[in-house]
């Protein structure tokens, strides 16, 4: 067996999601720092090009939808849900974007190493490395990305630390890939009462 290299582990998960059409499993996402220490899970789907749903399931109803063109908040209770366009998006969710488009790892993150992290008889990875910020693009605030994967490929977590010094991690369960999903999937219809307003992009 031939050794497991940060750059042929990266080509190996840049291959298995590459060739996937959608992916629907269960989430946990835990956030820490500044004083907080939440968690909340749920339902993610995603499908190509470019759309996601995180339906969570405390509160019930709280999504967020990204429909290819525009992102979606809800919270249930509030009065007005928050809509982005895509390219004014800068939301913790969205590294997960790459995991059905056409990325390659090693140009998405910089200093990518490897560290050994499950047992000789099950072997886990983590790939870890820093985003990269194209020249003209704003300051990126994600400081460092962890990619918790397994010889095939697949990702199981996920941590992203930020240069605030929070950190948010998310697990992946019981994944399928490639079921069919419809638009409606992704799209985003206002309880009765609640309005969609246009949010502010980040500064």
């Amino acid at each position: 067996m031939s050794q497991v290299t940060a750059a042929s582990l990266a080509h190996k998960v840049d291959d298995h999601y590459n060739h996937l059409h959608s992916l629907t499993c269960r989430y946990t996402e835990r956030y820490r720092g500044l004083g907080m220490d939440r968690s909340e899970n749920g339902t993610l789907t995603l499908a190509k090009p470019g759309r996601m749903r995180w339906a969570y399931d405390t509160p019930a109803g709280k999504v967020f939808v990204l429909d290819g063109k525009f992102a979606t908040s809800y919270t249930p209770g509030d009065a007005q849900a928050t809509r982005l366009p895509e390219s004014q998006l800068n939301d913790l969710r969205t590294p997960l974007r790459f995991l059905l488009g056409h990325t390659e790892l090693a140009k998405e993150l910089t200093g990518l190493s490897l560290t050994l992290v499950g047992t000789p008889d099950k072997p886990l990875y983590t790939l870890s490395g820093a985003p990269k910020v194209k020249m003209g693009d704003p300051a990126s605030p994600v400081s460092n990305i962890e990619l918790t994967v397994d010889a095939a490929g697949q990702i199981h977590t996920m941590r992203i630390e930020q240069t605030d010094g929070t950190r948010t991690d998310f697990a992946f369960t019981n994944m399928r890939e490639d079921l069919p999903t419809t638009p409606a999937d992704f799209s985003f219809v206002p309880p009765a009462g609640v309005t969609v307003i246009n949010g502010q992009p980040p500064m």
